[in-house]
């Protein structure tokens, strides 16, 4: 009985909906069906009639244009006579075409006119047809005369004549002219308006829809209410207890009341809730040690405990300057009170551009993207985008240290250096068999490395490589810095620094780029006077540019003693 109160209520929430959705198909369909027409209306006969009208006006122009170039190669000295045969049947051609168009608009016309009454502007539009008609038989008409007179004066070569017949012809152009635009504004206008009125109803139509989808939602919901009501109360304590886990209190577990098959299925759902339970301690505990996502991959995929992949990643390192001798004159306790505030603030950009934060090596951070845990196509954009977020809350991260330890000036310099690389990496799990570390090793990692490193050769803070440039391009701006050899490594590479988020530059950074840029393409093609007066040029629009600096000071290195033959740019660094 139960069984079937709830199967009559079902069946009456689905009548009732068919119901509504038969009521709403019917009405649409009828005003689709009027909005329909009305577009026929305005595609079949409105915007023929404005278009021929205005082709019409553009041809009598033309008409007007020709008339003119006849009249000055009459006139000029060496008059040629087929040339101005070719200009006159020119101008009669264009006087048909006038015709004629006017001739299709007025049909259009015509068609609304007598067409059915769907739109209440029949009389603006015989009123437009009959001005269009006047036009056609007085002033164009007036204005044919005058120019058959013209024609008449051109042909009997009587300057007098022309010059008596040209200011009235000129006249009635002019009020041809005016009336054509007079036409096609009013006739725009109904055009317009017409427009509006089909818009108003197809709304009209979608307004009516979404209230009879409301309503029969609203009816949905009191019927299923309705139903809810009869649902028993194993059902109603297991429901209220899949809603405590989807909310994340794993601490809730249900009286197991009957033996049927809601008793069984209570019984696998606190057994199921106890394995959460297990699992969620598991990753609040590792959580703090190794990156949730990596936990929760071990977790649902044992092979990645053991299985090694090569993989295109990108890797990212972070230090802090001239924190090593500097940690020496503060105490353990302040040292503490800034290790950790530095890497709260530091790793949260890494967490929200979704990277996986490796390992914290002394003072320095160690995150990686890259496919299980990112896209391949976006792990450049979140790692450049994650060094910029860096940069940016360092100024608050330096003003916090004072009231950190309780000093009213931070006994430290403090400034971070980045390097960004991306390419081919190992990625599994590398340890003993007694301890293992999911992470990344390989040649990238050790490019990422140098890279921060080099950051202090040049005096900046975020290095990059070419791979992370060229995928990162199109949410930050870069400049190439240089083609190096940096220590430990054979293959030469070019090195990109980050200027900041992709259009955000200033002017006098933008100016910066471009003469660094320059200076740079003369510095590898072994014009050190043009490569000097670029890169003053940028010292001037940047004095405090470390890359500006570094490459005067070597001009002055190479013009001392010239490179070798063959050199092409390259440079190599022996430390890190």
């Amino acid at each position: 009985m139960f069984s079937n109160s709830i199967k009559r209520k079902i069946m009456g929430i689905a009548l009732a909906l068919i119901v509504l959705m038969a009521v709403t198909s019917v009405l649409s369909l009828v005003m689709v069906r009027q909005v329909g027409e009305r577009f026929d209306e305005l595609a079949a006969n409105h915007v023929p009639a404005y278009g021929s009208l205005g082709r019409a006006h553009i041809r009598s122009l033309e008409r007007a244009l020709a008339l003119r170039r006849m009249i000055i190669e009459a006139l000029r000295p060496g008059f040629e006579g087929a040339k101005y045969e070719e200009m006159k049947n020119r101008f009669v051609a264009k006087g048909r075409e006038v015709e004629s168009e006017v001739a299709a608009s007025r049909a259009a016309m015509a068609g609304l006119i007598g067409g059915a009454n769907r739109f209440e502007d029949q009389k603006a539009f015989v009123r437009l047809d009959s001005r269009l008609e006047a036009l056609m038989t007085g002033p164009r008409r007036f204005y044919n005369e005058e120019v058959t007179l013209l024609l008449a004066a051109l042909d009997a070569k009587n300057p007098a004549g022309v010059a008596s017949a040209l200011p009235r012809v000129d006249r009635l152009r002019d009020e041809i002219n005016d009336q054509f635009e007079a036409i096609r504004a009013d006739m725009l206008a109904l055009l317009r308006a017409d427009s509006v009125a089909t818009m108003e109803t197809q709304q009209h139509v979608m307004a009516i829809a979404v209230i009879l989808t409301l309503l029969a939602a609203a009816l949905g919901v009191v019927f299923s209410t309705l139903v809810s009501d009869g649902v028993t109360s194993p059902v109603r304590r297991l429901l209220e207890g899949a809603r405590a886990v989807e909310a994340g209190r794993l601490d809730h577990e249900i009286a197991v009341t009957t033996q049927d098959e809601i008793g069984h299925l209570t019984q696998a759902f606190n057994r199921m809730v106890e394995q959460l339970r297990l699992k969620e301690r598991i990753l609040d505990t590792f959580g703090h040690y190794v990156d949730p996502r990596v936990v929760q991959g071990l977790i649902d995929k044992p092979s990645l405990a053991v299985d090694g992949q090569r993989r295109v990643m990108t890797i990212l390192f972070c230090d802090v300057a001239g924190f090593t001798g500097a940690s020496e004159r503060m105490t353990p306790q302040g040292l503490v009170k800034i290790l950790n505030s530095y890497f709260s603030t530091m790793s949260a950009p890494i967490r929200e551009n979704d990277g996986i934060i490796d390992k914290y090596i002394g003072d320095a951070i160690m995150a990686y993207w890259g496919p299980p845990f990112n896209d391949a196509a976006e792990q450049t954009r979140l790692a450049c985008l994650t060094a910029v977020a860096m940069l940016e809350r360092l100024d608050d991260l330096r003003a916090s240290f004072p009231e950190l330890i309780g000093v009213r000036a931070a006994p430290i310099s403090f400034d971070l250096r980045v390097g960004i690389a991306t390419g081919e990496a190992l990625v599994g799990s590398i340890g003993s068999e007694q301890m293992m570390n999911y992470t990344v090793i390989g040649e990238t990692v050790n490019f990422a490395s140098r890279l921060e490193g080099a950051c202090k050769h040049y005096g900046v803070r975020a290095l990059i490589s070419e791979a992370t440039a060229r995928g990162a391009a199109d949410v930050v701006e870069t400049r190439e810095i240089d083609i190096v050899a940096l220590a430990g490594q054979e293959r030469t590479e070019r090195v990109f620094e980050i200027m900041g988020r992709k259009g955000e530059l200033s002017g006098a950074r933008r100016a910066l780029c471009e003469a660094f840029g320059e200076g740079l393409a003369f510095y590898r093609a072994g014009d050190w006077t043009a490569a000097r007066s670029a890169f003053s040029t940028a010292l001037a629009a940047a004095p405090d540019d470390g890359p500006t600096r570094v490459f005067l000071r070597r001009l002055d290195e190479l013009e001392a003693a010239p490179a070798r033959e063959g050199w092409d740019g390259t440079w190599r660094y022996f430390e890190k």
